[in-house]
């Protein structure tokens, strides 16, 4: 492997990202001449170790990027013992591992094991080596730099803190210093959120959007009492009320960062908050439609096709995901960074709704439309559940008592200009929003198959 196309891997430690630092200064040439020489590094090391690539690439592995074939979750699930370049490792070892650790923090004291929630409806294992956390690691080391947080700062982290989770193995650090770190479950009640935030009074809060808000509500009603001056939104799509909400009540604004278990930290805002950059010396997206087509800037995919750079255990070659991604149409960013910008993130593919049209055959109704109605009810959280009679939408908290007939006939309307048939719908109150095994709390969710599944 040519140390130009990826940085040796022995010099790569968790809290120390300095081989990548020079990136962010390059011209988009070279990064564009780096992207394509860690690609083929990539792709070498898999023909080399892995049994699947080797068949699954078979007479393509001369063949551009763009024409080789599209992985999915379940290909890999199926062919796990194939993908992996390791031979002794076995998935039944793995999931037995999950089971019961036996007090190691690593399987076989070498590998990270992440598994992801299964929102999209199977979960996925992934593995890491250590080198391979330490890039990425790089992902998150990134922010400080670009925000100015300085050396010392307490952060909090709400999210996942489970073992298997990848915020759980992510450290934050400045100038190579671990900053220290509070790490509480997005599950626990708020009342216990808010009296150990209070307790620790921190510089920096990361955590889901939808926490952040509600979070933000305890603030506003004076039971939270603290005064953040850097703010993190992760692994949940960030809505421009919520953003504007969170911002408002802590005087400070708010950086998302794009996130999956597969590729690490993909992408985050600068502090010109123009898009977020797609870090491309460590994963190639591919914003495509859903026939594998590129989609032009400013439209939302229907998933992305993601190449992770650095990835030699368990080599991830355009391998699907369901998130919905817009590509900014600006060429650049005015903080001189050679990377590309996201206009958006609107979410994964199973928060489109789909309804019977009135013209006949099926509509699908994309998250935006409901974000458009329900950022504009004053409560703390809320959530649309699409069920096989009609739709039930939960509200929880707020500022003052919500009109259900107004909210009732907004909807209504919504999905009547998108043509679609409209079925009951059926406003709760609800104490908390129910959020799942790794504590996030989806804005739409749709059990409902429709007729192109």
């Amino acid at each position: 492997m040519s140390t130009n196309a990826l940085p040796p891997q022995s010099s790569l430690q968790a809290n120390d990202p300095d081989p990548y630092l020079q990136h962010e200064h390059w011209t988009r040439q070279q990064l564009e001449d780096y992207q394509a020489r860690a690609l083929q590094a990539c792709r070498e090391y898999a023909y080399a170790r892995s049994p699947f690539y080797q068949c699954f690439h078979r007479g393509r592995m001369d063949r551009p990027l763009q024409e080789l074939p599209v992985l999915t979750k379940a290909m890999l699930m199926e062919h796990f013992d194939e993908v992996v370049t390791d031979r002794t490792l076995h998935l039944k070892d793995i999931q037995e591992y999950l089971v019961h650790p036996g007090g190691q923090e690593r399987f076989l004291n070498r590998y990270r094991v992440m598994v992801t929630s299964g929102s999209t409806g199977q979960p996925g294992v992934f593995l890491r080596a250590q080198a391979e956390g330490a890039v990425v690691s790089v992902g998150l080391s990134r922010f400080p730099t670009w925000a100015g947080v300085p050396p010392g700062c307490k952060v909090a982290v709400i999210g996942s803190t489970a073992a298997e989770h990848m915020s759980s193995h992510l450290p934050i650090a400045v100038d190579g210093q671990l900053l220290p770190r509070l790490h509480l479950s997005a599950s626990e009640p708020v009342e216990t959120l808010v009296r150990q935030l209070n307790e620790w009074q921190p510089d920096m809060v990361a955590g889901y959007p939808s926490m952040m808000r509600v979070l933000a509500e305890e603030q506003r009603q004076g039971r939270l009492h603290i005064a953040p001056r850097f703010l993190v939104s992760v692994s949940e799509t960030v809505t421009d009320e919520t953003r504007r909400r969170i911002e408002q009540i802590w005087h400070t604004r708010l950086f998302n960062m794009y996130a999956t278990t597969e590729g690490g930290i993909m992408a985050m805002e600068c502090r010109y908050h123009r898009g977020l950059h797609l870090f491309e010396d460590l994963v190639i997206v591919e914003v495509v439609d859903a026939h594998n087509r590129p989609v032009p800037p400013g439209v939302y995919s229907e998933k992305v096709l993601m190449t992770v750079l650095f990835s030699r255990t368990q080599p991830l070659i355009r391998y699907e995901v369901s998130d919905r991604v817009s590509l900014s149409s600006r060429a650049h960013c005015l903080c001189g960074r050679p990377f590309a910008l996201l206009e958006g993130i609107e979410g994964r593919a199973p928060e489109v709704l789909h309804f019977p049209a009135r013209a006949g055959g099926e509509v699908a109704v994309h998250p935006l439309v409901l974000y458009r109605v329900m950022e504009t009810v004053p409560v703390s959280g809320w959530q649309v559940v699409q069920e096989r009679d009609g739709l039930q939408v939960l509200l929880s908290g707020g500022q003052e008592e919500p009109s259900e007939e107004t909210l009732t006939n907004a909807l209504q309307q919504a999905l009547a200009r998108q043509g679609a048939k409209v079925p009951p719908i059926r406003i709760q109150h609800v104490a908390a929003i129910p959020r799942n095994a790794s504590g996030k709390a989806a804005l739409i969710v749709s059990p409902v198959a429709h007729a192109s599944a």
